[in-house]
This record gives structure tokens, C-alpha cells and sequence, in this order.
């Protein structure tokens, strides 16, 4: 792959890579609610996701998907499943920004990154993102394999970029949200978000 090949790749990604979505949603989620360092395992959770993801493309995962509409069936039923029950979960989530009492528990870094991990490669609309940007890519029969998983931790990196925006961003408009009803309201928000989009993910055709 030549370099001007990869910057056209790199052009063509930032519109998906940086467009809201479940996870980014997730990731301003636990940024608002928690800061500190636990925002970066969730961004570090879809990180890891979409280079997952690019590599199941690069590999046939994407051919799968295209053809068998039991799969797309299955992921999107899984997928859709889990963003209802995380909105139901952010929902009737009663903790605020005071996380700093030791009385208080902080979600694992684990638990943080598995469920971002989760979120992204139940999403059915993020391998059709690369579904449609990677393999057009893929001239060289030779070097598919290779380029291909140059582009997916490309795509993946720039997820990351886009996730670790938005946790800089929120460091600002945590006071704001220091308030227990704007909270409230955010959670409220955030958990219907995600319900929406779960439905709307279990709902989707091809």
C-alpha cells in the first residue's frame, strides 16, 4: 500500500470514525460520570473493538455478513439486546460526579472495558462502515491480508482519537453536570439514547 493509497484511506475514515454512535456515546457517558483514567478503558474497550472488527472484515468476517442473513440476524438481535439493556442499566443508575468518597465504588477498569468492547462489536453498522471503506482498498491479492490490517488499526486508532476528544471535552462540562437533577437528567438521556438506538439496531435491515 502506498502512502498516498493510505492517506485516502485515512480522508475517507474521519467522517465514520468521528460520527456519534453507541460507543462514543458510552465513552462521553463514563467520562461525565466518572473521570479520571476510566474513560480511556472504555475508549481503549472500542479501540480495541474496531481493529477487532477490521480484522474479521479483512478475513471474511465481512463476506459472512454480506450473505448470510441469519448472522446479521443474530448480531443485530445480540447487539440491539445489549444497548436496551445498558439504557435500562445508565437509566436507573443512581450515582453522581461526588465519586470521589471512599464510601463510593468505582466501576473496574475491567468491567469499564469489556463493556465497551461489548458495545462495539455487537454493532452490525460498525462493520458496515468498514465493510464498505476496507475492502475497496484490497486491490493486491498479494498483500490483502497486509493492507488490510494496516486499515483496520488505522480505522481503530482513529476511533481512539475521536474518544479521547470527547473525554477532553467533557472534563469541561463536568461542573455543569456537578448538579444532582442536571445529572439526573443526563443519565435519563444518555439511557433513552441508548434504548433508541438498541431498538432501532434490532429493527435495522441490511
Amino acid at each position: 500500500m502506498s502512502i498516498e493509497t493510505w492517506l485516502l484511506f485515512v480522508a475517507l475514515s474521519v467522517l465514520p470514525a468521528f460520527s456519534p454512535g453507541p460507543s462514543l456515546l458510552l465513552t462521553l457517558s463514563n467520562a461525565l460520570r466518572f473521570g479520571g483514567v476510566l474513560p480511556i478503558w472504555s475508549a481503549t474497550g472500542n479501540t480495541i473493538g474496531m481493529a477487532i472488527i477490521g480484522l474479521g472484515v479483512t478475513f471474511g468476517l465481512g463476506a459472512l455478513m454480506a450473505t448470510s442473513s441469519t448472522a446479521f440476524l443474530v448480531l443485530k438481535i445480540i447487539g440491539g439486546c445489549y444497548l436496551v439493556w445498558l439504557g435500562i442499566k445508565t437509566w436507573r443508575d443512581k450515582s453522581s460526579f461526588e465519586m470521589t468518597s471512599e464510601m463510593v465504588k468505582l466501576p473496574s477498569r475491567r468491567g469499564i472495558f469489556l463493556t465497551a468492547l461489548g458495545v462495539a462489536v455487537t454493532n452490525p453498522k460498525a462493520i458496515a462502515v468498514q465493510l464498505a471503506i476496507i475492502p475497496p482498498f484490497l486491490s493486491d491479492p498479494t498483500t490483502l491480508h497486509r493492507d488490510g490490517a494496516i486499515m483496520a488499526v488505522t480505522y481503530a486508532l482513529m476511533c481512539l482519537m475521536s474518544h479521547l476528544s470527547v473525554v477532553m471535552l467533557s472534563s469541561r462540562l463536568r461542573g455543569f453536570f456537578s448538579n444532582a437533577k442536571r445529572m439526573r437528567y443526563l443519565r435519563r438521556g444518555i439511557g433513552a439514547t441508548f434504548m433508541s438506538f438498541g431498538a432501532a439496531l434490532a429493527a435495522a435491515s441490511r
